[in-house]
């Protein structure tokens, strides 16, 4: 009879929601002890929770993705110590079941073992997790609802000679004979999905703010060089963005940590910045992409998301609309207003793209994209200031933060200390720039043109070709202005054009294709330039147009590499099996290396080069198939979709095809 009882208790609770156990239960801290079995993919810890009663109920729950439990759960309150309770789990929740009182402040430790197949990533001798859209309750016991914040610490046991990064303050450091136990302390809760862990070889360089926050910046040891080029102006966003914002950072430190194979661009976990190392760069790199943006959006996300977070996904925006406004600001103080307006004008462009495709949608709808919730809400922020003044938009943010850190919000919250700062009625800026589908291009286009630099830029064209478009390029104009005349006239370029900046002579190698004998002096120089993008165009250019000087070009660049996905090196390559002039003795040598570039040691990025450069040669072979085939599962989605698809076109040939079914069953076993 009892266990008739529990059983309809569980049916009963299993339909209770995330948000419903909020209101009945408070998860006030959980510290975890964890170690890795690496061959196993597998996590192993002790979690110590706590928690406080709201209501009475038989049971609570964690979420925890197919945990298997290794110890019985302890629970114990004021009235009792260390208590066995009865637990019972679901591939998603463990719950705990026991007579819970209102008041009362519990707490419960076990022990456990997890195989996570998202979330957290064991790749050989490297670890980093991703909790935002994965869930972290794949390896740490945990509650997926943002609106229940919790204090979290964890102490990591992991192989000597590692760093062990994870969120908060290193309190110790335990050092043994073959391992070391890191021990970090989070003073403030925070949403679960924030919650992270880096493992890896990395060396540090640390700085400290105006404000006395301790910030580090970590990076893989042979990249010494690149550290100053990646993390440029790291510490002049921080101190001004703790200014513009006028609330001091909410953390006690922050640091920042690249890993290979990363899902995203970059993931604002609270105080430990992850980021893709494809923006670890060099002092030539930097000119073509680079950090900054990324930098800035994440270290903005400390106060917008990680403090104040936003209750659901309607009111997302409030997430990253701010920090995408912020890192304009950033960028701004930087670079200057031209280029915010710039940044802003881009922006603008992605959206009327995405209206003119039917795919608007208004700015709280919880499937909007991510060009709306950063993008739109930017600009609804910039449109904002615009609307109430500088001094009534900062006094707002500040009293907004003040108010609500470390708790949830909605958009209404934002607006209503808004409105109270300004004494506007805003309901009309909600309607058009929060609820209305249709993007207002004219208040966008009205708002650009007060940048003089914005309005030489649309008052220039040169779709109809004239001897003024050749001034435009030796004229004072913008940059920006002069490569839109270079992208309007790219057959009518002179000599004359190539004296210009850097930027400039980027989108001539990027536009002019066909390059001419007139040019070809000048155009050849592009190959000195500090910047992969215009070496890759130039020499693929120059080599397509003047077949007679290949074996020049290819000689002049055989020792440029580029970014990590090597895009001039891949390129080097292939153009070396094109070119039979060319060192005829190594072209097994150059394909095997274009080869090894697709294997899975490889970044995802260099590997989707090597491939596509294998495609276009028809030189797959059974090494680089079986590597194809393993990175349909590979964990970013973007590399795992281009591999399938491009099975699919290979399977066409049927001795690939051959090749790809046998080690689709050798894959799968």
């Amino acid at each position: 009879m009892k266990l008739f009882c529990n059983l309809l208790l569980l049916l009963f609770f299993f339909g209770i929601s995330a948000a419903q156990q909020t209101s009945i239960v408070d998860f006030l801290s959980i510290k975890a002890d964890l170690e890795f079995l690496k061959d196993e993919k597998t996590i192993k810890g002790t979690v110590s929770i706590q928690l406080q009663m709201d209501q009475d109920t038989d049971s609570i729950f964690l979420d925890a993705k197919n945990l298997k439990l290794d110890s019985q759960v302890s629970l114990s309150d004021r009235a009792f110590q260390n208590k066995k309770t009865n637990t019972y789990s679901t591939p998603d929740k463990f719950y705990i079941l026991h007579k819970f009182e209102a008041g009362h402040t519990y707490n419960v430790e076990f022990s456990y073992q997890m195989q996570p197949k998202k979330a957290l990533y064991i790749v050989e001798d490297r670890i980093w997790t991703q909790g935002q859209g994965k869930y972290t309750s794949n390896w740490l016991p945990s509650i997926d609802d943002v609106n229940d914040k919790i204090e979290f610490d964890l102490a990591i046991t992991y192989d000597n000679g590692y760093e062990v990064l994870a969120n908060g303050i290193l309190k110790d450091k335990q050092v043994g004979a073959k391992f070391t136990t890191w021990h970090y302390d989070m003073q403030q809760p925070m949403a679960s999905y924030l919650v992270a862990l880096a493992i890896g070889k990395y060396s540090k360089k640390t700085e400290i703010s105006k404000s006395g926050i301790p910030l580090t910046y970590y990076y893989y040891p042979e990249d010494s060089l690149k550290v100053e080029p990646t993390y440029r102006y790291s510490k002049r966003m921080f101190d001004f963005l703790e200014e513009e914002i006028g609330v001091a950072f909410p953390w006690d430190n922050y640091r920042q940590v690249p890993v290979k194979d990363f899902l995203y661009s970059g993931m604002e976990n609270t105080s430990l910045t992850i980021f893709s190392d494809s923006f670890v760069v060099d002092s030539i790199g930097y000119h073509d992409k680079n950090y900054i943006m990324v930098n800035a959006h994440e270290l903005a996300h400390q106060w917008f998301g990680d403090d104040v977070t936003a209750i659901s996904s309607e009111h997302h925006w409030l997430q990253e609309g701010f920090a995408t406004y912020y890192a304009l600001l950033a960028e701004r103080d930087l670079f200057g207003d031209d280029h915010y307006y710039w940044q802003l004008f881009e922006n603008a462009q992605e959206l009327i793209a995405q209206e003119e495709a039917g795919e608007s949608t208004s700015l709280l709808d919880p499937k909007s994209s991510s060009t709306t919730f950063y993008k739109k809400g930017a600009w609804a922020l910039h449109m904002l200031r615009e609307q109430v003044g500088d001094d009534v938009f900062e006094l707002a943010i500040k009293r907004y933060l003040k108010k609500f850190a470390y708790a949830n919000v909605e958009t209404s919250d934002f607006i209503n200390e808004v409105e109270q700062a300004s004494g506007f009625d805003l309901s009309n800026f909600e309607e058009e720039w929060l609820t209305n589908i249709v993007l207002p291009e004219d208040a966008m286009v009205k708002s650009l043109k007060k940048s003089s630099f914005m309005r030489e830029y649309f008052d220039i064209n040169c779709e109809t070709y004239s001897e003024l478009c050749k001034d435009y390029l030796v004229s004072n104009i913008s940059d920006k202005a002069k490569i839109k005349v270079v992208s309007q006239t790219s057959s009518h370029i002179t000599p004359e054009a190539f004296k210009n900046t850097l930027e400039v002579r980027q989108a001539i190698a990027g536009y002019v294709q066909a390059v001419s004998a007139e040019i070809k002096p000048e155009y050849e120089s592009l190959l000195n330039d500090k910047s992969y993008i215009t070496i890759e165009n130039a020499l693929y250019n120059l080599w397509a147009s003047f077949p007679e000087d290949r074996v020049k070009y290819l000689e002049k660049t055989k020792n440029v590499v580029g970014f990590n996905d090597k895009n001039v090196r891949v390129l080097w390559l292939a153009l070396n099996l094109n070119t039979m002039e060319y060192q005829p003795e190594r072209k097994q040598l150059v394909l095997e290396e274009l080869i090894n570039y697709s294997l899975s040691s490889e970044h995802f990025e260099l590997r989707m080069n090597a491939f596509r450069y294998l495609k276009l040669l028809g030189a797959f072979e059974k090494k680089s198939i079986a590597s194809l085939v393993q990175a349909t599962k590979h964990p970013v989605w973007q590399f795992s979709k281009f591999a399938k698809n491009l099975l699919e076109e290979l399977e066409k040939d049927l001795e690939l095809k051959a090749i790809i079914s046998e080690e689709k069953k050798h894959n799968t076993n």
